[in-house]
């Protein structure tokens, strides 16, 4: 046999064996169960035609999704090859070696596209943790056939005092339209993030700088009666139990006149295949209460990353390149439209000339610029987080402290009683915690 097919056959027998090896590799990957996330599932086949990798899912409510990756990361379980997490989690875990670096990414991937407020916030000193899938502020999503027969214009920048007066004017049990839909879901990242970023805008904080609790102070009594009188008047029954899916549901029905949530939520609130009401939903900043220079927006990147304790890393960066591309963004409005791409982790998006022509995509990228994690609240604070506070305790604790509020949600108790134990809980948990 000649030296050239002897070459050949090894090459041809190298290929099948590399395939073979690939054809063997899944992974796992846990999501939360959302609709970027569920549409990326979608597209699975793509990634394991071109890489011969195998995914398997396991999709979770957003609540139980942190409780087994957290479970998972800190027992070194091995259940999971990626992860979906994020701004909280990352730099943490990341400080702690829990994490695998992403910083040899390939240059095609183009890490300095990601946008900065997304880059930074999935680092720890400089290194990049997780990449975003995608990120997001919060604003507000309103009905404009609603607000043109109530007579009222929403403004570019609104007052909580303009929002209650538009939701009284929307408010129709007849019609079974709610004034409004907001959270009121127990869990730190859910109910927990709305109250707090609300709180934000009424000049509270969650620890002064020498991280002493603040729920005994006026402005989170004011922020939270303020939330519950405005559910309690022009919310949906059962609030309570409400989170970004419920509501997200709730307003596709045509139930909501206005609904302030993740900037993510504007393409399926404008899907005419999802919502009965995509023709007639205007967008406006998240508001602030007069005389309070914050608003009630946060700044969070739903993000992939891949736990130390894998023994598929090099499979599970693969996926997390193409998931997080430019590719993958061109490869879903190829086939769904550029209101439907993954939005707020690329700068390269936003510069695209048929993205600028979707009518959110301005007001996204103009809420996550106007987030500023390092300087989240009126008075100085010693944390970092929009939010959350960046400190491991904060997880369990804030879930704790959203139990009590959304018992006051429930009307189990009032807003006094709940403060008071929100300051005992966190007063303890801090001292216990040696701050």
């Amino acid at each position: 046999m000649s030296l050239k097919r002897v070459l050949g056959a090894t090459t041809a027998l190298t290929l099948c064996t590399a395939a073979a090896v690939a054809q063997d590799t899944t992974i796992t990957i846990a999501t939360v169960n959302n609709g970027d996330m569920i549409r990326m599932q979608g597209y699975t086949d793509t990634f394991t035609s071109q890489t011969g990798i195998g995914v398997e899912w396991v999709t979770l409510e957003e609540n139980v999704l942190r409780q087994r990756v957290t479970t998972d990361i800190t027992t070194r379980g091995g259940q999971f090859d990626i992860m979906t997490i994020g701004m909280y989690e990352t730099p943490i875990w990341g400080a702690n070696g829990w994490l695998v670096p992403l910083d040899d990414l390939s240059a095609e991937y183009d890490v300095q596209d990601i946008l900065p407020a997304m880059r930074d916030g999935l680092s720890h000193d400089g290194t990049l943790y997780a990449a975003p899938f995608y990120g997001e502020s919060s604003m507000v999503m309103y009905r404009t056939d609603l607000m043109e027969k109530a007579g009222l214009e929403m403004p570019d920048a609104p007052t909580w005092q303009f929002i209650r007066e538009a939701a009284a004017a929307m408010d129709n049990d007849a019609e079974d339209i709610n004034g409004i839909c907001l959270r009121g879901k127990a869990g730190w990242g859910e109910g927990g993030a709305f109250i707090t970023v609300t709180a934000n805008s009424f000049g509270a904080r969650w620890f002064d700088e020498d991280w002493t609790p603040q729920f005994d102070q006026p402005e989170w009594n004011e922020a939270l009666s303020f939330f519950v009188n405005l559910m309690n008047d022009y919310g949906p029954a059962g609030y309570a139990t409400n989170g970004f899916n419920e509501n997200l549901s709730l307003f596709q029905q045509g139930k909501c006149g206005m609904w302030i949530d993740a900037t993510v939520a504007a393409s399926f609130v404008t899907n005419p295949a999802d919502s009965t009401v995509a023709d007639h939903v205007g967008f406006a900043l998240a508001p602030n209460a007069e005389g309070v220079d914050k608003r009630a927006n946060w700044l969070w990147a739903w993000a992939l990353a891949i736990p130390a304790g894998t023994q598929k890393a090099d499979a599970a960066k693969q996926f997390i390149e193409w998931a997080t591309s430019k590719d993958y963004i061109e490869l879903v409005a190829e086939n769904e439209g550029w209101a439907n791409v993954p939005p707020g982790a690329r700068t390269s998006l936003y510069e695209t000339p048929e993205y600028q022509e979707v009518p959110f995509a301005e007001k996204t990228l103009q809420s996550i610029n106007a987030a500023d994690p390092t300087n989240p609240t009126v008075d100085p604070v010693p944390y970092v987080g929009i939010q959350f506070v960046a400190i491991p305790e904060f997880a369990g604790l804030a879930t704790q402290v959203s139990q009590e509020f959304s018992a006051v949600y429930a009307g189990q108790q009032t807003v006094e009683q709940a403060l008071e134990k929100a300051q005992a809980i966190a007063t303890e948990e801090m001292e216990a915690a040696g701050y």
